[in-house]
């Protein structure tokens, strides 16, 4: 069973970067030493980059387009966007390069609660932990996040 790696689509993006999730501005920065991870093209941002960091609600995004009820689990956090133009993710297959690390996989039903929580620690084989959330079917949609800040990294849905 294959499986999509989504970033955030360039029309969220543009609307984020008018009114984010939290009914706010963006915070535009520049990133100086760079390394942020952005969240619209799945990379790191170059040293110098103009970046946006904005509040973003994944299951609340995904639960609208496709009629599914998040609840409780609707959660807001930030993000980081190019706060300009936005090349959109590589054309790579498989786990984005720039979102290795210890991360936790959140494995979500189609009528939007949570199912089940993975931890990946550093070197963990992602994929491997991806397809076996996927192989269940009652997994619709598996968010991604970062260990340390809890932050949403990207979205993974069958192929």
């Amino acid at each position: 069973m294959g499986y999509q790696i989504r970033a955030i689509g360039p029309e969220t993006v543009r609307s984020l970067l008018e009114t984010d999730d939290a009914g706010r501005p963006p915070r535009l920065s520049v990133d100086e030493a760079g390394g942020s991870p952005l969240r619209c093209c799945l990379s790191r941002a170059r040293p110098g980059e103009r970046i946006a960091l904005v509040s973003y609600a994944p299951l609340r995004r995904w639960a609208a387009e496709t009629g599914a009820d998040p609840g409780p689990y609707d959660e807001l956090g930030p993000i980081f966007l190019h706060a300009g133009g936005c090349p959109g993710p590589g054309s790579g297959p498989g786990w984005p390069q720039a979102h290795r690390g210890p991360r936790v996989l959140r494995a979500y039903a189609a009528a939007g609660h949570i199912l089940e929580g993975r931890h990946l620690a550093a070197g963990a084989d992602a994929e491997t932990a991806l397809k076996e959330l996927l192989d269940d079917p009652e997994v619709a949609v598996v968010h991604v996040r970062a260990v340390a800040f809890g932050c949403f990294q990207f979205e993974v849905r069958r192929a």
